[in-house]
C-alpha cells in the first residue's frame, strides 16, 4: 500500500453525482472511501473504483463518527471530504409533516456540520479540504420544494462558516449544479436547448468541479466559495 496517496471521503457514493466523483477522483490517484445509507449501491461503486465501501447514515451523529473512525483507523490520514448525500420531497406545504423536514434537513445540511466536526483534526494536519454540495435552488425554487431549498441555502452558509473556522489549515467550498441528468428522468429536446451552453449537465461536469476544489496546486487560492455549475441557467433572464 502506497500510504502517500491522499485519502478522500465522497458521500451518496453509491449512484449519480455520488458515482461520477469517485470515479473521477480514483482516476486521479485518491483513495476513495465510498459512503452512502443504500448498501448494494455503495459497493458497486466501491468495486468500481477499487474503494472502501461504508454504509451510513451521514445525517446521524454516531455514524457520521463511526465513518471518520473508520477512515483514521485504517489510512491514519484524511485529505478531503465531498459530502454529497441528499434527497428530496415535493409536496404542497400542507403535506409536509415535520419528521419529513427533519429528515431532509438532517441528510443535506447537518450531515455536513457532523463530517467537518469528527474529522477536523485530520484534515487540519493533512492541509486538507472540504467540498460541500449546495444548489441552485439556494437562489431559487419550484413549489414544493421546502426543505431541499432551505437545506442547500443552508449550505452555502455553511460553507463560508467552516471556511471561516478552518482556516487556514482546510479550505471549505461548495458547488451549486443546476440541472444534471442522472438518469432518473427523461430528458428532451427542450431540455437541452434552454440551456445556454446548449445541454443539461452530467454527472461528470460536477465531479470535475469537485476534483478542481480538491486540488490544492489548483484552486489553494479559493475558500468560502460557491461555485455555480448550471449551464448559465441562473444568469438567464426569462420571461414569460
Amino acid at each position: 500500500m502506497n500510504a502517500s496517496r491522499k485519502v478522500v471521503v465522497v458521500t451518496g457514493a453509491g449512484r449519480g453525482i455520488g458515482r461520477a466523483i469517485c470515479e473521477r477522483l480514483s482516476g486521479d490517484g485518491w483513495r476513495v472511501v465510498c459512503a452512502d445509507i443504500a448498501e448494494q449501491e455503495n459497493q458497486e461503486t466501491a468495486a468500481l473504483v477499487r474503494g472502501d465501501p461504508v454504509t451510513c447514515d451521514v445525517g446521524n451523529e454516531d455514524s457520521a463518527e463511526a465513518l471518520v473512525r473508520f477512515v483514521s483507523d485504517k489510512y491514519g490520514r484524511l485529505d478531503g471530504i465531498v459530502s454529497n448525500a441528499g434527497i428530496n420531497r415535493f409536496e404542497p406545504l400542507a403535506d409536509w409533516t415535520l419528521a419529513q423536514w427533519g429528515r431532509i434537513i438532517a441528510t443535506n445540511l447537518t450531515a455536513s456540520f457532523l463530517l467537518a466536526r469528527a474529522s477536523e483534526k485530520l484534515l487540519r494536519s493533512a492541509k486538507g479540504a472540504i467540498v460541500l454540495m449546495a444548489s441552485t435552488r439556494a437562489h431559487m425554487s419550484e413549489p414544493g420544494t421546502f426543505a431541499y431549498s432551505a437545506s442547500k441555502g443552508g449550505i452555502v452558509a455553511l460553507t463560508h462558516s467552516l471556511a471561516m473556522s478552518l482556516q487556514p489549515d482546510v479550505r471549505v467550498n461548495c458547488i451549486a449544479p443546476g440541472w444534471i441528468d442522472t438518469g432518473k428522468y427523461p430528458i428532451e429536446p427542450d431540455d437541452h436547448e434552454q440551456h445556454p451552453v446548449g445541454r443539461v449537465g452530467r454527472p461528470e461536469d460536477i465531479a470535475a468541479a469537485a476534483a478542481f476544489l480538491l486540488d490544492g496546486e489548483q484552486s489553494g487560492f479559493m475558500t468560502g466559495q460557491e461555485m455555480v455549475v448550471d449551464g448559465g441557467m441562473t444568469k438567464k433572464m426569462i420571461y414569460v
